[in-house]
C-alpha cells in the first residue's frame, strides 16, 4: 500500500480490490435481502453521543478490562471463520497482530489454523464454540481449547444451522484447497470443499456439524464443563440474557451474526440497552455488528456495552495488507477511540459508559444512563 488508510472504510475499499468475488462476497454478505446487514450499521448512523465539557482529558486512557483481564481497548477481534480465505498467513498474522495490540482475539470452531498454532503465539486468546452434534466433540474441542491455554470460551447460540446466504449460493461457494477446517471431522472437510449444486458447499457442511437440538439444559451443561469464563454470543431479548445471566454465564454478546444468519432480526445496537438492563451487573455484556469507528466504540459504551467485537474490518486489513495490515485497522480504533474519548469529555473507558446519547427525530432528547450501564428509555425506534 502506497498512502496508508486513515479511517477503517478505507481498508473494505483495499480488501475489495485483492480478495476474488467469492471470497469477497463471502466476507461482506449477510442473509436473505440483507436487510439485518444494513440495519447493524444504520443504527449506529442514528445514535449521536452529547459531549461534555471542562473535563480534564489530558491524560486521556483507553486502557479497561474485559472478562477481568486487561485490554489496551474495550475491543476484542471477534471470531471469523477461515482467516486464510483473506490472506495465507491466516490466524496466525491476525492473533498477533491481537495480541501486539493488547487485545484479546477470538479463535473460531471454523478456523483454519488449529487452536494450538493460536495461542504457541501468546496474547490472550478467547476460544468461539459451536453446538455440535456430536456432544463428546464439544467436550474434546472445550478440554484442547483449555490445553492450548485460551482463556475464555464463546458459545455461539444463534446458528442452529447456516442461513439461506444468496451470494454465497449463487457463487456455490466452497473453500479452496488451501483452506481447511482443522478443527472439523474429515467428512466435514470434504463436504465444505466439494462443489454443492445450487447452493453453498459452506452451508452443507456445518449443518452435518452443528446441532438444532439443544436447549438451555445444554448451557447448563457446557458451564458446568469448564472452569475458564463463559461467554454466550448471539442474545438479542432481554429475557433470553435474563436466563443466561441466572446459568451464571461470565458474559453475553449482543449479537445478529453480523447479518448472516435471520434478516430482519434486529440491530445488535438497538437490542442492547434492554440486554444490558435486564442483566444490570451480574454479568459483561459486549456487542458485535457494524462496529467501523472509535464513536461506534464509545456509543456502545454509552448503551451499556464493557466492549466490542470487532470482525469484517480485522479481515479487511488482513486482506489488504497481511499482519500490518491488521495491526494498522487496530492501531487506527485505538486512535479514534482515544480522540473520542478527548472530544466527549471523558478521560476513560468509565467515563464513557456515563455519556448521554440521543436520536434525532424521536421523542425526547437527551437519554440519561441508567445505573452508568448506558441508556435505556426512550431509546431508538426498532
Amino acid at each position: 500500500m502506497h498512502e496508508p488508510p486513515v479511517c477503517l472504510a478505507e481498508f473494505e475499499e483495499l480488501a475489495a480490490k485483492v480478495l476474488p468475488g467469492d471470497i469477497r462476497d463471502f466476507i461482506d454478505g449477510g442473509s436473505g435481502r440483507e436487510q439485518t446487514l444494513r440495519a447493524n450499521r444504520a443504527a449506529f448512523d442514528r445514535v449521536f453521543l452529547v459531549p461534555r465539557v471542562l473535563r480534564d482529558v489530558s491524560a486521556c486512557s483507553t486502557r479497561t478490562t474485559l472478562l477481568g483481564r486487561p485490554a489496551a481497548m474495550p475491543v476484542a477481534v471477534a471470531p471469523v471463520a477461515y482467516h486464510r480465505l483473506a490472506h495465507p498467513d491466516g490466524e496466525p498474522a491476525t492473533a498477533r497482530a491481537a495480541r501486539d495490540a493488547g487485545v484479546p482475539f477470538t479463535v473460531s470452531t471454523l478456523s483454519s489454523v488449529p487452536v494450538e498454532d493460536v495461542t504457541a503465539l501468546g496474547g490472550h486468546v478467547w476460544f468461539q464454540l459451536y453446538c455440535l452434534r456430536d456432544h463428546a466433540a464439544t467436550l474434546g474441542l472445550i478440554r484442547r481449547a483449555e490445553d492450548a491455554g485460551c482463556r475464555a470460551l464463546m458459545l455461539t447460540l444463534d446458528v442452529p444451522w447456516m442461513a439461506r446466504r444468496p451470494r454465497d449460493m449463487r457463487n456455490r461457494f466452497r473453500l479452496p484447497p488451501h483452506v481447511r477446517p482443522v478443527h472439523l471431522t474429515a467428512d466435514s472437510e470434504t463436504e465444505a470443499h466439494r462443489g454443492a449444486s445450487g447452493g453453498s458447499a459452506l452451508a452443507a457442511h456445518t449443518a452435518m456439524e452443528l446441532s438444532a437440538a439443544v436447549d438451555w439444559s445444554y448451557l447448563e451443561t457446557l458451564r458446568a464443563a469448564s472452569g475458564l469464563p463463559l461467554v454466550v454470543k448471539g442474545i438479542l431479548d432481554p429475557d433470553d440474557a435474563r436466563r443466561a445471566a441466572d446459568v451464571g454465564v461470565d458474559g453475553i454478546v449482543v449479537s445478529n451474526h453480523g447479518g448472516r444468519q435471520l434478516d430482519g432480526a434486529i440491530a445488535g445496537l438497538d437490542a442492547l440497552p434492554g440486554v444490558a438492563e435486564s442483566v444490570g451487573d451480574r454479568c459483561e455484556i459486549m456487542l458485535d455488528g457494524g462496529v467501523r469507528s472509535g464513536a461506534d466504540v464509545l456509543k456502545a459504551l454509552a448503551l451499556g456495552a464493557s466492549g466490542v467485537l470487532v470482525g469484517r474490518p480485522v479481515i479487511w486489513g488482513l486482506a489488504a495488507d497481511g499482519e500490518r495490515g491488521v495491526r494498522t485497522v487496530l492501531d487506527l480504533l485505538g486512535a479514534e477511540i482515544k480522540d473520542a474519548l478527548g472530544l466527549t469529555g471523558c478521560g476513560d473507558v468509565a467515563a464513557a459508559r456515563a455519556l448521554k446519547t440521543t436520536w434525532p427525530g424521536t421523542s425526547g432528547s437527551a437519554l440519561s444512563p441508567v445505573s452508568g450501564r448506558g441508556a435505556t428509555a426512550g431509546g431508538p425506534p426498532t
